[in-house]
């Protein structure tokens, strides 16, 4: 199964863990054990550990990184357009913009695997109904993505525009994350933009499967790989399907059970 990696890598000068599979396996592996099974195990019989502040460093971090990262990409794609939005390839070695692309890709690999540690916090501060199959769903397969593109297809190409959206709805999730553990005083269920975070993620995933239809429908000659985009449609699939069974039960629902009491009220009144 693993003779594929034998292949050579499309960039000559491979950078740290993109080579080898097993740095990233690893990881992922030791990341799904301990949020799934050890890390349960090692906080049963001690108290959640208090990492207020280290959540507010890890989260400040966190929007500092996405929205350096979507500022760049939005500067290049959007305002210089270096790339063609009808198709995006990967820029071939010696083009002038060839390690731009690469170093780009390559930090937001590296930022997929720190979003681990969302998952990491949840299990010792023991918030064990936030990690939910979704939740682990969603970072290891970002993860998995963006390594296989880089190991078999090479950086960047129409995956800078799913970096790009994704990045700039990190950073309000993060900053909302960080006013969670700062506790500047008021309730963070008073913050009304909180549920349009989720939104924003569910409309991501939508204006991805649009833009990656597009680009299999109107851009046949296009030279990215089709069988990424079909995966790239299917996981926008999975994902606003998730997503969106999410935001019904945590926002909807829970309002129209709310205001149910509330019209009760009302009619004994009357």
């Amino acid at each position: 199964m693993f003779a594929i990696f034998n292949s050579p890598s499309p960039d000559p000068h491979p950078l740290p863990l993109t080579n080898s599979p097993w740095p990233t396996l690893l990881i992922l592996g030791v990341y799904a054990l301990f949020v799934l099974k050890l890390g349960k195990l090692y906080m049963q019989k001690r108290q959640p550990y208090n990492l207020r502040k280290l959540l507010m460093c890890y989260n400040l971090g966190q929007v500092a990184y996405n929205g350096l990262f979507f500022g760049i990409t939005f500067y290049y794609l959007v305002l210089r357009q270096i790339s063609d939005w009808r198709c995006m390839e990967t820029f071939p070695q010696g083009h002038q913009h060839k390690n731009l692309e690469r170093y780009v890709h390559y930090a937001y690999f590296i930022n997929k695997i720190l979003d681990l540690l969302d998952t990491v916090f949840f299990v010792l501060r023991k918030n064990y109904r936030q990690i939910s199959f979704l939740h682990v769903y969603h970072h290891i397969m970002m993860v998995t993505i963006c390594y296989g593109i880089m190991r078999f297809y090479g950086t960047g190409g129409h995956f800078n525009a799913v970096g790009m959206v994704n990045s700039l709805v990190h950073t309000f999730m993060y900053f909302y994350y960080f006013l969670s553990a700062a506790n500047f005083g008021f309730k963070i269920e008073s913050i009304w933009w909180k549920k349009y975070i989720t939104l924003s993620q569910l409309i991501q995933f939508v204006l991805i499967f649009i833009y990656a239809s597009y680009v299999l429908l109107f851009s046949p000659n296009c030279g990215f790989p089709r069988c990424l985009l079909l995966l790239q449609l299917l996981q926008a699939v999975i994902m606003m399907y998730m997503f969106g069974n999410f935001y019904l039960k945590t926002y909807m629902r829970t309002e129209s059970k709310a205001a149910q009491p509330a019209q009760g009220h009302k009619m004994r009144r009357d």
